[in-house]
């Protein structure tokens, strides 16, 4: 693909000035309270489902540059408080990670090119030392981020437990997998792509394998993401998208077509095999979704813990 064909797509999905000059949330904006009350709905059976990884020592980064695994310390070790045999004692700890270490979600200040993020700010006055001024995970975690989810296990419906690390998703496998789940995805709605890659990690425990290489959705599926004006993506890999980037001279060219020109946030690393399994079984591929981010100010993301209640 060329520059000037990736500039195209760039400008078909692009979002700017949709919801005004002064937008930070993007795509988010698609979640509104009728979306959040149809997606109650989706609730029947009470049962829970947690997506996100433990946040420890043994985590899925490899120790490559500044992102490491979480670093858990003790502060007090039942302190105590007042004295006599009622006294009361505590304990306190502290974690010292990267936000974007496990399960998480990417900001729209993550990524930008050419000086510009999101709807248009400049880089060089958004972005310093102490985080993001505009588009920042605490504008996100405003009102939370609820909605319906919608599960596509692509994996399933090419018949195999995984996607080989090397498999670009292309809209037709959406397409596929959305036919075989009989669900339509559309506005306001939360996508989460199932490929498998995750048991790279939970299954094999090979951090650095999870890392290099995996599958994800190709460049071509901004355009079907933009089309069903779907609120956020959200993947079991590394990135969404593949990695390496299969676009010479544009390393994660989805990171920035969907958050820096659509304003769509990325969720990253969520484990969705036990949710995978239960759809298979009772055939419903849509639930209510949960992931609010963490109020962090200015922050370019957060750890999540998200939940599809069925």
């Amino acid at each position: 693909m060329s520059e000037a064909e990736f500039r195209e797509i760039a400008k078909r999905v692009s979002n700017w000035g949709r919801w005004g000059p002064d937008d930070e949330r993007g795509t988010l904006n698609l979640i509104t309270p009728e979306v959040v009350k149809r997606a109650t709905g989706c609730v029947r059976r009470g049962r829970v489902f947690t997506l996100g990884l433990p946040f420890g020592a043994d985590g899925p980064q490899p120790g490559v540059g500044l992102r490491f695994n979480p670093m858990h310390y003790m502060s007090a070790i039942g302190q105590s408080i007042g004295g006599g045999s009622l006294a009361c004692c505590y304990s306190d700890d502290i974690v010292h990670m990267p936000l974007q270490c496990a399960t998480q979600w990417d900001a729209l200040a993550h990524v930008h090119y050419e000086g510009q993020l999101y709807n248009g700010f400049r880089a060089d006055e958004v972005l310093n030392a102490s985080g993001a001024s505009r588009g920042g995970i605490d504008k996100a975690a405003v009102d939370g981020i609820v909605s319906r989810g919608v599960l596509l296990d692509v994996a399933r419906q090419l018949g195999v437990e995984r996607l080989a690390a090397d498999v670009v998703i292309e809209p037709a496998d959406l397409d596929a997998a959305a036919r075989a789940a009989r669900i339509e995805p559309g506005p306001g709605d939360i996508l989460l792509v199932r490929t498998g890659h995750i048991c790279v990690f939970t299954e094999d425990r090979n951090c650095q394998s999870f890392a290099d290489a995996s599958p994800g959705l190709g460049m071509a599926c901004a355009e079907w993401l933009r089309e069903r004006d779907i609120a956020a993506v959200c993947a079991d890999n590394v990135a969404v998208e593949p990695l390496p980037g299969a676009v010479p001279g544009v390393p994660i060219p989805l990171h920035m077509l969907c958050i820096r020109d659509m304003g769509m946030m990325f969720g990253e690393m969520l484990d969705l095999e036990a949710l995978a399994r239960d759809c298979a079984e009772d055939g419903v591929y849509e639930f209510l979704f949960a992931a609010p981010p963490l109020a962090v100010t200015r922050g370019i993301g957060s750890p999540i813990n998200p939940v599809a209640v069925k």
